[in-house]
């Protein structure tokens, strides 16, 4: 395909599968009519120009990061070309089975700064102990395609007392608590060396165990989700000390539609379900327990916010269209769903991805037409307009530049 044609404003492009062993066998084989004769678990979905991972066109093959910079002032936009120099943005569907590390994302300066570091160092760029894969911050949203559940930021300080009061083998960090507050606690416990960590965790480990293997813990209880980690990560006798933040950290249920945002510093891990995420173009983590991936303590200890966090739940608007507020210069993201027998204009002034997770139908901008099913996903240049027809009940979000 000539570049010529990449004058057209609108065209489908393919995503790249992420196989991780946190991954799901059900929902993203089913979404992308992927038979998955192997058996493999399909955790993540990529739609965007990551260099590492980069969706490709789907007539074509060619990887999309490469045909964005033949005609960068058409298909980004010179607004976004200018201050970004690409598509700022990276769109994801997930399947989360088992629970994901516990960690942190770098701001903007602190990502520059340990890229750099990292590079005069010398660390080649995949190596298992690098830091910073690149130089951008992970602001990251996520909208909830199922009962999604995760970990989020720091209890209030409430809260956090009466966890501590009420778990017996965790009362005895109450005055470190009252002493330090948050950072206090937390550093005291990623600081204890790992036979400190398994005396503590011990004794909780053989309560919660036997509980969560007969099915008498509830999902709403931290008791489940730490025994499910001791399942998960049976660290070859140890105990992961991830354990202790799962009772610190807020522990949240999505609905289908909620979403939440969360920015550089907030401790996060997700740990059942499907959704739609949408985050700046990084790869840059910190993590912080339940893992065997490499551990930075100090570099952790230096990124993290020690501070309450009371979760700011972002519900839909009225359908069928709802924006879902992100502060950041990266990206925005709209959830549309479509009644049957309904049309829709859409107009895209900045850089888009639009993917369809759920019925069917039909795009046209006039001169070209696409089916839209389950895993369509097309690119929208600055410009570009589509009417959207819903042959049944259709679902899509429409991952876009904020306006530049």
């Amino acid at each position: 395909m000539s570049t010529q044609q990449f004058q057209q404003r609108v065209f489908p492009i393919k995503g790249v599968v992420q196989h991780y062993t946190w991954g799901g066998f059900g929902f993203l084989p089913r979404l992308l009519a992927d038979p998955n004769p192997e058996g493999k678990p399909f955790a993540e979905y990529w739609l965007g120009a990551h260099p590492n991972c980069p969706s490709t066109l789907a007539d074509g093959g060619r990887c999309l990061d490469a045909v964005l910079s033949e005609n960068p002032d058409v298909l980004l936009g010179a607004g976004t070309h200018a201050r970004f120099g690409h598509l700022p943005f990276l769109l994801k569907l997930l399947d989360v089975r088992q629970m994901l590390s516990i960690q942190v994302h770098p701001n903007k300066q602190e990502a520059a700064a340990g890229f750099a570091r990292e590079n005069a160092a010398g660390i080649p760029l995949k190596a298992p102990h690098r830091n910073y894969r690149d130089d951008n911050h992970k602001p990251e949203i996520m909208i909830a395609l199922s009962e999604f559940w995760l970990l989020h930021g720091f209890k209030p300080e409430a809260e956090l007392r009466a966890t501590l009061r009420s778990v017996p083998e965790l009362a005895s960090l109450l005055p470190l608590f009252e002493r330090g507050l948050y950072q206090g606690l937390y550093e005291h416990v990623m600081h204890l060396d790992q036979g400190e960590v398994d005396r503590r965790l011990r004794p909780l480990a053989e309560r919660i165990g036997p509980l969560y293997r007969r099915g008498a813990l509830d999902k709403a209880s931290p008791d489940f989700w730490a025994a499910r980690a001791l399942e998960t990560f049976p660290g070859n006798g140890s105990i992961d000390r991830g354990l202790f933040s799962i009772y610190f950290f807020n522990l949240l249920r999505l609905s289908p539609g909620e979403g939440i945002f969360q920015d550089a510093g907030l401790p996060h891990a997700y740990l059942e379900g499907q959704n739609v995420e949408l985050m700046a173009n990084s790869d840059n983590v910190l993590r912080a327990g339940l893992t065997d991936k490499h551990m930075d303590v100090p570099e952790l200890l230096r990124l993290v916010r020690f501070e309450a966090t009371q979760p700011n739940i972002l519900r839909p608007a009225e359908p069928p269209c709802a924006t879902y507020p992100a502060p950041v210069p990266e990206f925005a993201i709209e959830a549309c769903r479509l009644q049957a027998g309904t049309v829709r204009a859409a107009s895209f002034p900045t850089a888009s991805i639009l993917v369809v997770t759920e019925g069917g139908g039909s795009a046209t901008d006039g001169t070209d037409t696409w089916a839209l099913e389950p895993a369509t996903a097309l690119y929208a240049a600055p410009g570009a307009a589509l009417q959207l027809s819903a042959t049944e009940e259709l679902q899509f979000f429409t991952a876009r530049v904020p306006g530049v």
